[in-house]
Parts: structure tokens; C-alpha cells; sequence
């Protein structure tokens, strides 16, 4: 017996890097002027941290997640007083988007949505943010309506201590909720793990594990039905799954910086990505025609293969012969 695949592969998955492909800066920005901290220095501290710890006796060192392990040295210190997931969240209410954003998305949405053959299909846009900030900070911020999925760093509050499983939840959760570890981490590595994710549908049905044995045919979004969005070398990883397996890599920068002009030229020299443009997501924008253009292409090619498909399985009627 056949079995029919799992999924029926048409959905156009749109993944978002964040900072400076969404926002202008870094989302941590909120953060630091809530607490009146020098962002400078706080990055100049980050970046000294592998020498530090080096000094220290370590020799393997994650430097995606140091800043992780310094905002929470922040907050033990009395820098970042009673800091918890909730001002996190309200923090991310004050981040501000490039032009067009966030609405840009649904308008994404509506090219398929509004196309009579394509909805005929049932294709649809998915939205996605991989990064390696705060969850809490994007939850918070006005394009999370906007978007299917996040995947990015959480921080735990409440630590469970030794003999916890024989500790009734109302002594655990006593005290006022402050972050104390680090929950989830995506680096610029792990963010190819979210991209899996996506592909197999394990974000979307808790049965399917990322690291199962699924046939190309069966993933819930097939890495050609995929766009790529992001800003530069740290989404190296990303940009090259993606390409290898067939989807789509838009690059971005800041208008008017020729540092980052030049940074994403290069990474279109490089093979890295298939186009580039300024971070404006306005009507007539480089990235508006461009990202609009190939959800076109990519519906059209799921058109064509469920209309092969559909040949291949549904045999022609009976005719009489002249």
C-alpha cells in the first residue's frame, strides 16, 4: 500500500534574521537605555571576554553567547536590578523597524493569498525569526504579531534546585521572578538547526524529532519553498544551507553605510547569497520587488508541480473515437 506524504509541501516559509535586517541596530539597545548602561562599553566588555576567560584556564570558548552569560552578570552584580522576562517583553514594545515593516509581511501574505490560482492550491506564506537575541524582546515588539514562529535566546528565572521534584511548586515559585540562567541558546551555528526545524515540520507537530530520518518528499516545507533573509557573515551558515538545498538568500544593509554595502557585495561575489539591497521594505524598494517577485516564482513552481502530480495520478477520461 502507497502511503500519501506527509504534508502537501505548500507553503512558502519567509525566515527573518533580526538585528539590522529588521531593526536598524542591536534589539539590546531597549535594554540599556531602561538601565541608563554605555551600549559601547557593554560590547567592548563582551568582546574582551575570551581573553578574559582564556587568562582564566578555558580554552574552549562559545563566543556567539557571551553576552548572555554578561547581561546575567549584570543583573547579580545590581546592574540590571530585578531584571525578569516581563520588562524583557515590555522592553521589546520600544524597538523601532525599518521602513515598511512590519505591515511588509502580510503583504508577503497577500500575493498568494490574492491570486486565484495560488489560493486554488491552498499555498500560503509562513513568517519566521531566527536569531541569536532575546525571545522576550521580540515577543514584545510590534512585529510578533506578525510572524509564525521565533526562535531565538530565553533566560530562566526560576532555578530548580536539588530535591526540587519533592518541592511543592508554591516554595519554588516563591520568590519574585528575577533571570538567573541561561534557557535556550541560538548561535550563529544553531540557527541552521531552527532552518531544519522548519523543514521537517517539528515546529509545528511535536511527534516529528528535527534529528528523525524524514524522505524529502515528506518535509513539511521543502528547502526550495524557502527565502532567507538576513544581513551578513555571522548568517553565513544559514545562507549556505539554503542555497545548497535550493532556496532563496536575500541580503540587506543599512542605506547611506558603505561598510555594509560592501560587506553583502561580497557576499553575492562569494556565491553566499542571489541578491541584495538596502534594509527598506517600502513599495518600490530593491528588497520589496525582489522578495515579492520570488514568492511569485516559488507559488508558481508549486503550481506546476501539484498540477504534475495531479496528471500523473488522475488518468484521462474515456472518449468515443471519430
Amino acid at each position: 500500500m502507497v502511503q500519501p506524504p506527509l504534508f502537501l509541501q505548500n507553503t512558502i516559509a519567509v525566515i527573518w534574521d533580526f538585528d539590522k535586517t529588521l531593526i536598524p541596530g542591536y534589539m539590546q539597545e531597549p535594554l540599556f537605555d531602561h538601565f541608563g548602561i554605555d551600549a559601547t562599553k557593554f560590547w567592548e566588555e563582551v568582546n574582551g571576554l575570551p581573553k578574559f576567560y582564556q587568562k582564566g584556564g578555558l580554552q574552549l570558548i562559545s563566543k556567539d553567547t557571551l553576552y548572555l552569560t554578561h547581561i546575567l552578570t549584570y543583573v547579580r552584580q545590581g546592574v540590571f536590578p530585578d531584571l525578569n522576562n516581563k520588562l524583557l517583553r515590555e522592553l521589546g514594545a520600544k524597538l523601532k523597524f525599518y521602513p515598511g515593516l512590519p505591515n511588509f509581511l502580510d503583504t508577503l501574505r497577500k500575493v498568494v493569498k490574492d491570486n486565484s490560482e495560488f489560493s486554488r492550491h491552498d499555498i500560503k506564506v509562513e513568517h519566521y525569526i531566527v536569531s541569536t537575541g532575546l525571545r522576550q524582546l521580540i515577543l514584545g515588539s510590534e512585529i510578533s504579531s506578525f510572524v509564525d514562529g521565533v526562535w531565538a535566546c530565553e533566560f530562566v528565572e526560576q532555578v530548580a534546585p536539588p530535591g526540587y521534584l519533592e518541592t511543592s511548586q508554591g516554595e519554588l515559585f516563591a520568590e519574585p521572578p528575577v533571570i538567573r540562567e541561561i534557557g535556550y541558546v541560538i548561535d550563529n551555528t544553531t540557527k541552521t538547526r531552527a532552518v531544519f526545524e522548519i523543514n521537517k515540520g517539528s515546529n509545528k507537530v511535536v511527534e516529528i524529532d528535527v534529528n528523525a530520518t524524514i524522505k524529502p518528499a515528506d518535509r513539511r516545507v521543502p528547502f526550495q519553498n524557502m527565502i532567507y533573509v538576513a544581513d551578513g557573515p555571522s548568517d553565513i551558515p544559514v545562507f549556505s544551507v539554503i542555497t545548497q538545498y535550493g532556496g532563496r538568500t536575500f541580503a540587506v544593509y543599512q542605506s547611506g553605510s558603505t561598510a555594509e554595502f560592501v560587506q553583502v557585495n561580497n557576499l553575492q561575489k562569494q556565491g553566499r547569497v542571489q541578491s541584495f539591497g538596502a534594509a527598506d521594505y517600502q513599495e518600490g524598494s530593491q528588497a520589496y520587488m525582489w522578495l515579492i517577485n520570488t514568492v511569485k516564482e516559488i507559488a508558481t513552481s508549486i503550481v506546476s508541480a501539484r498540477s504534475l502530480a495531479l496528471g500523473d495520478k488522475v488518468g484521462r477520461p474515456p472518449h468515443h473515437i471519430s
